[in-house]
């Protein structure tokens, strides 16, 4: 059995602290452990190879949009193989640097292999057994498979799966209906694939607020079509290759079915402690499966950390980054620092654009009430830059508490949201969270950043907000 000073469980975001804790150390000996490229699932599965192939598709969009500004211009193609390909190499760019990192690294010994544990701080990977008083669980997560009757059989993409292709599909069929979804239908249809979304929720995007779902939902089905409150509960393979999808309308329980060539399996994450064992750990899981972790990331036994997706809170690379930094602190710093999550931000890099942080209405109402809270609004197209883009329906909902000026949460749609809101986020990481820099700064005229300032200086009771929600989408 090898003994070690620390074994790491994935490649992530646990790498933040791994150099740190090298260099304190004094011939410390570190297992490593991924069954998969080394990277995490953002470098190597996630946000970094999707976003990559959403420029494109977002250029391609850009395009067809120039004729308005009197551009006359031809898309003649898109050459879907190359951009997959970009991605893949300059993905494998990455994964390769990390790898001759790793294996390169005296202090550590890397293991690309399955980790499951045998018993408490004891772990077997491959045909080796290791063990060690301090362990960290970034175990990451998988794509969830509904049960859907023939699935299986007719076979299916994941987010996963999916970076593999070489040839664009005619048509697609999405299940799911929140961000994943959303990001991939824009790429397939920016592409030239005939894209359904079938969703089971009654909106589309349903964790956001139902005016950006509304507006999103607007947009995006000019290019694709986008079915809610269904749930698909059979599919079937055709004997030329296309794939019968039925679903099922979930209030009235008709039924409807489509085809498509390919299906793409996007209905949220699940975790990977299947493999893991963490039952034989003394590590506790929650009914799904996340790692159970206190506040400060400790699991049900003393030194054993997991953090990121595996205690399945906050699914995001930048949380995972931060959590990363609190468990440092932690775990070998010996400070008791707890995580906060009052203002997890976060992007849908769709067509249009999603931006998000912090509280929204309905959750900002049920704690301040009512005559505590204001909204403000304000419309992309009433700047002379949101003019200027021709741009309709997009908009910025900023929340606050009434008698302080804190700001509670945030919510914007369209070109940028994901720079825009970033005012807003570094706003609510200040002691006071008060918006009045918004207000007081010089915002640079004519840029689409005056939306954010403008929108605080409309603040509004929430019942006037319906009443201009009403007038505006009407």
């Amino acid at each position: 059995m090898k003994e070690y000073d620390m074994i790491v469980i994935g490649t992530g975001s646990a790498m933040n602290f791994i150099s740190p804790v090298i260099e304190r150390g004094q011939k410390i000996k570190v297992a490593i452990i991924d069954k998969d490229e080394p990277g995490g699932i953002c470098l190597t599965r996630g946000c970094i190879p999707s976003k990559l192939l959403l420029y494109p598709a977002e250029l391609v969009r850009e395009i067809e949009n120039a004729a308005k500004f009197g551009i006359d211009v031809e898309l003649k193609s898109v050459g879907f193989s190359k951009v997959m390909e970009r991605m893949r190499s300059k993905i494998s760019n990455d994964i390769n640097m990390l790898r001759r990192g790793l294996s390169s690294n005296p202090g550590v010994d890397y293991y690309q292999d399955v980790a499951e544990f045998v018993a408490p701080y004891t772990m077997k990977v491959g045909n080796e057994t290791i063990t060690s008083m301090m362990i960290f669980l970034c175990t990451g997560s998988k794509p969830g498979i509904p049960p859907v009757k023939g699935l299986e059989e007719a076979g299916y993409l994941t987010s996963d799966t999916v970076l593999g292709m070489t040839e664009l599909p005619e048509s697609i069929g999405i299940m799911g209906g929140g961000f994943i979804a959303a990001e991939y239908a824009h790429f397939f249809s920016a592409m030239g694939s005939k894209v359904t979304i079938i969703g089971r929720n009654p909106r589309f995007l349903h964790d956001e607020e139902p005016e950006i779902s509304e507006v999103a939902k607007k947009e995006m089905s000019k290019y694709m079509d986008i079915i809610t409150n269904h749930e698909v509960i059979e599919v079937h393979r055709a004997a030329d290759g296309e794939k019968k999808i039925i679903a099922q309308e979930r209030s009235s329980g008709k039924k409807m079915d489509l085809t498509a060539r390919e299906i793409l399996v996007a209905t949220g994450r699940a975790p990977n402690t299947d493999i893991l064992h963490p039952e034989r750990g003394g590590i506790k899981t929650d009914d799904k499966g996340w790692i159970i972790v206190n506040e400060y990331f400790e699991t049900s036994q003393p030194n054993v950390w997991a953090f990121g997706d595996a205690d399945g809170k906050h699914l995001f690379k930048h949380v995972a980054n931060y959590e990363s930094s609190i468990v440092y602190y932690n775990a070998f710093l010996k400070k008791r620092v707890k995580a906060n999550y009052h203002a997890v931000p976060y992007a849908i890099f769709s067509y249009p654009e999603i931006a998000s942080v912090g509280m929204k209405e309905k959750q900002a109402i049920e704690k301040y009430g009512e005559e505590g809270v204001l909204i403000g609004f304000y419309r992309y197209q009433d700047t002379a830059r949101g003019e200027a883009m021709e741009l309709e329906d997009y908009f910025v909902k900023v929340i606050v508490e009434r008698h302080r000026s804190k700001i509670l949460g945030a919510h914007i749609i369209g070109p940028h949201a994901s720079i825009l809101i970033q005012e807003i986020i570094n706003l609510m990481y200040t002691p006071e969270q008060s918006f009045t820099p918004v207000i007081n700064g010089m915002h640079i005229h004519p840029a689409l950043s005056e939306v954010v300032e403008r929108a605080f200086s409309s603040l509004m009771p929430p019942e006037h907000y319906r009443h201009v929600l009403e007038e505006q989408f009407q």
